[in-house]
């Protein structure tokens, strides 16, 4: 059984500062802030919520199926996932655009500052959802904003079960648009400040909200993740990473495995157990796309 994941494929470039953010930003001077970070570390990875979802469900031995669009720079990305024997079927390119960029600086608290360059991702929308035979469980991962609302219509008008997870991409919508996704949505997933957010715009609280489908997860970061089933929660404790090295992609990793255990008809709490376990794997590892698996799934 295949998995569509809907969102993006970026170009990330990953910087390290070595201090602190918090010693360098003085916080009566905000109003003419002016600061410049010494990062003697820089790399480029390959990144985007799509593409590293679909690197981690790869890994656990799932078949992930992108729905994204690169630039005009996107060559290198299509080698890459036909690399990795990924299905690019849906992903698409578009001439006068980028790839979407991040810009990522992480600090020695494991803090970051990105900047986001959407380019070719906001043109997301352009491909249409209809029911494939082998696709029978989805995920609405961040993208363009209008990808993302068609999309959600799309899979519901298809039959297809899936996963809205906002991430970053929240605050692109109102409260009644997000009372929408919830609606159409069969799981849902959100870090604490988007599960804060997502309550504070729809008026509903995680207990509420979680009857509303089958169920949500809050991830905690250093405490794991809570799993919301019908008004009750369950806490699944965070596995312990070898390293704490690069946090960029964990959300991602995690995400990965909660395909895979969903296309196996695992329990959510199963599924949010492998799913803290590749985020500690992905963690210790520089780069969302650069970890191996180190232990068979059961």
């Amino acid at each position: 059984m295949a998995a569509l994941i809907c969102g993006s494929l970026a170009f990330d470039t990953i910087m390290t500062f070595e201090g602190r953010f918090a010693e360098q930003i003085l916080p009566d001077q905000l109003h003419i802030l002016n600061v410049s970070f010494l990062v003697p570390s820089l790399r480029r990875d390959f990144g985007g919520c799509a593409g590293n979802i679909a690197y981690s469900l790869k890994l656990l031995g799932g078949d992930p199926v992108p729905m994204a669009m690169l630039g005009s720079d996107g060559a290198s990305y299509l080698e890459r996932l036909g690399s990795l024997a990924i299905d690019t079927r849906h992903v698409g390119q578009v001439d006068d655009l980028y790839t979407a960029q991040a810009m990522i600086m992480t600090d020695r608290d494991n803090n970051q500052i990105t900047a986001f360059h959407p380019g070719a991702m906001m043109q997301a929308h352009r491909t249409r959802i209809t029911a494939e035979s082998d696709v029978r469980l989805a995920i609405i991962a961040p993208d363009g904003r209008d990808a993302m609302l068609q999309h959600a219509a799309q899979l519901t008008e298809a039959g297809v079960p899936f996963v809205f997870d906002p991430g970053q991409g929240l605050p692109m919508f109102n409260g009644e648009e997000l009372a929408h996704f919830i609606e159409q949505a069969t799981w849902i997933t959100v870090n604490d400040y988007e599960g804060r957010m997502l309550c504070e715009r729809t008026g509903l609280s995680l207990q509420e909200i979680s009857r509303k489908v089958r169920g949500l997860v809050v991830t905690l970061g250093a405490e794991g993740c809570d799993v919301w089933e019908n008004g009750e929660r369950t806490n699944v404790p965070v596995s312990a990473p070898a390293a704490v090295v690069d946090p960029t992609g964990c959300g991602d990793a995690w995400r990965g495995a909660l395909l895979f255990g969903l296309e196996k008809d695992w329990s959510l709490v199963r599924c949010a157990e492998l799913g803290n376990r590749m985020g500690a794997l992905k963690i210790a590892q520089r780069g969302p796309q650069n970890y191996v698996l180190d232990f068979q799934p059961e």
